[in-house]
């Protein structure tokens, strides 16, 4: 009997890791690569154009018509809900872990993992089984534990957030909460570090997917 041939389809900004990708894939004789893409536009033309098992994506590709990282991967499983997807990521924070774990996608790689995953990882998936790199494994263990994300916020860190990532300045949030600026880029910091991020663009991006920028902001519970 003929051996199983996977198709797969790969999405990555970066030519070199596509590259990289589709080496160890094609050189494993289970999987058939039927496309690459560099950005969500290019990948919704692959899939409508070609067979597709599993779907290897990074989750940040910029400049995309369909966005990336959770908005892009919903879209995905919503037109194609029999394709399989495996996460490649550099952002190795707890949020992005817990959302696509929440999403029903669970073979996730660290890019600062071994290439050496990839094909369990692809296996895994099309199998509907469960596969995570060694790096995504702690921080999966941290989100099960409870001992991560926004449960590690003091409620002034967490009431903090919400209004960053509802669009107010840092100076805006001082005076709504009668607080010292420095207070709150000193709390807004804590909260950063805690939840792994180090740019304002992935706090407002983790603040979209983890829904804390659709909470309701009531009156100030706590004072400085």
């Amino acid at each position: 009997m003929k051996p199983l041939t996977l198709r797969v389809v790969l999405a990555d900004d970066h030519s070199a890791v596509r590259a990289g990708l589709q080496y160890v894939l094609t050189s494993s004789g289970t999987v058939s690569v039927m496309g690459s893409a560099r950005n969500s536009t290019e990948l919704m033309d692959v899939l409508a154009r070609n067979p597709c098992d599993v779907l290897i994506s990074d989750y940040s590709m910029p400049g995309g018509r369909y966005g990336d990282g959770i908005a892009l991967f919903k879209l995905i499983k919503k037109r194609y809900p029999s394709i399989k997807i495996v996460v490649l990521t550099m952002l190795e924070n707890p949020g992005i872990v817990h959302s696509l774990l929440s999403l029903g996608i669970s073979c996730i790689l660290s890019k600062s993992d071994s290439l050496n995953h990839l094909l369990p990882a692809v296996h895994g998936a099309y199998a509907n089984g469960r596969y995570l790199s060694p790096t995504i494994t702690d921080i999966a263990g941290a989100v099960t534990s409870g001992s991560s994300g926004v449960q590690m916020l003091t409620t002034r860190e967490l009431e903090v957030i919400r209004f960053f990532v509802s669009g107010l300045t840092v100076n805006e949030i001082a005076e709504r909460l009668s607080r010292s600026k420095k207070t709150i880029s000193t709390q807004k910091g804590a909260a950063m570090l805690k939840l792994g991020l180090k740019r304002d663009v992935d706090l407002l991006r983790y603040g979209i997917e983890s829904g804390l920028a659709d909470a309701e902001m009531g009156p100030s519970v706590a004072r400085a």
